[in-house]
């Protein structure tokens, strides 16, 4: 129970973390400046000096007139952690009902009605860590490595060092000058370590996996390297060499410790899930390359409200199934709403026909896969350092 409650402790607390990293408040203010109704009385901007003629300072652009009541500290909360204000009920049905047109408003510059995309996607993601935190969705951590290599290495080494003792042992009794009454202790000592020396020399010439000149690799009659992924269920990945060290390093971690690997990169794809953007930049570049019209930067809007909606759906789909909604249901959301909601936002934000929205959305499908295994490959390069 303790630790259910910790759980939804660190959930809320990430979801919080998020919010406040998407947009940080800094409001400063002076104790002289007299109050009127929990309000700043100032002539003058608190934060430049500039004379005020309006709402808010023309020359830093700071709003006039701050609160500074517990009211106001708790909207500042709310506000700055999860984003509550009129933007956010602007941009979230728009996101969801009409993204086209959320995307081309933005990009032709109506930037103070709608959160930005970066925040919108900075929240989404890290509510996200957030649910799946609650809900227990986590890489496995206790699944049992290729440790033959491990254990054979530690017999060598503990049989070099029985070795240099029973050395450093023999060279004491050598030295005449050793007093006798030591002698007998350091014969009951060279005798204990070469009993110890010959177990282990037995050990390792009778258990197989325990010789130094082992193969510890598991290969198939292709010669690909296996790497577990599961214990239960015998779920296995299939790696050929490849020729460049660090790549053959990484499928020996993997084998080595798969556990260790898969939370890596469960903990990675939160932190650099903001390379999807980069890398699918060129691919939709693609679809029109030959409008000239439409820049990167719009490519750059489009692709961030969308992950944005898609993680904001899976989100939906994760507490759907938590709470025993049938499977068919969120199967069906899952298959469906995705090339639904891209069709439109490809129809509103460049303003196409039926047929070009159509046909860009089927390429654009391939693109994705593409992206995703660009990711993956990216994540699992970052995991291996």
């Amino acid at each position: 129970m303790g630790e259910s409650v910790s759980d939804i402790g660190d959930a809320i607390g990430t979801a919080v973390e998020g919010g406040l990293f998407a947009k940080a408040l800094d409001v400063r203010s002076g104790d002289k400046t007299p109050l009127e109704k929990g309000h700043f009385a100032e002539g003058q901007c608190l934060n430049c000096g500039t004379e005020l003629i309006g709402s808010h300072c023309h020359g830093c652009g700071q709003q006039a007139h701050l609160h500074r009541t517990l009211g106001a500290f708790l909207h500042d909360l709310l506000h700055g952690a999860l984003h509550f204000e009129g933007r956010t009920w602007r941009t979230l049905p728009k996101l969801f009902f009409k993204p086209g047109e959320l995307t081309r408003r933005y990009i032709e510059g109506e930037r103070a009605r709608f959160v930005s995309p970066m925040a919108v996607f900075l929240f989404s993601i890290f509510l996200m860590f957030a649910v799946f935190q609650f809900a227990g969705i986590s890489a496995p951590t206790d699944i049992r490595g290729d440790s033959t290599e491990e254990l054979a290495q530690m017999a060598t080494t503990e049989f070099e060092r029985v070795e240099t003792q029973l050395a450093e042992v023999e060279s004491e009794l050598a030295d005449p000058e050793t007093p006798a009454e030591e002698r007998e202790e350091l014969e009951r000592r060279r005798k204990e370590l070469s009993d110890q020396a010959a177990a282990i020399r037995e050990a390792q010439e009778n258990v197989p996996f325990l010789r130094s000149d082992s193969e510890p690799l598991e290969t198939d009659s292709d010669g690909n390297t296996i790497v577990p992924l599961t214990n239960s269920d015998g779920a296995t990945m299939k790696v050929k060499s490849s020729g460049f060290d660090w790549v053959d390093g990484a499928v020996d971690k993997w084998r080595k410790n798969p556990g260790l690997m898969l939370y890596k990169l469960q903990t990675n794809f939160y932190k650099f899930s903001w390379l999807l953007i980069p890398l699918s930049i060129p691919f939709v570049w693609l679809l029109f390359v030959w409008k000239r019209r439409f820049r990167a930067y719009d490519h750059a809007i489009f692709i961030t409200y969308s992950i944005s909606f898609m993680t904001l759906l899976i989100l939906t789909v994760t507490l759907l199934a938590m709470f025993g909604v049938d499977e068919a249901v969120w199967g069906s959301m899952l298959c469906f709403i995705p090339p639904i909601h891209m069709y439109k936002q490809l129809r509103g934000a460049y303003g196409l026909s039926r047929f070009s929205a159509l046909w860009r959305l089927c390429l654009l499908m391939v693109f994705i896969v593409i992206v995703l295994v660009m990711f993956l490959q990216l994540l699992l390069v970052i995991g291996a350092f």
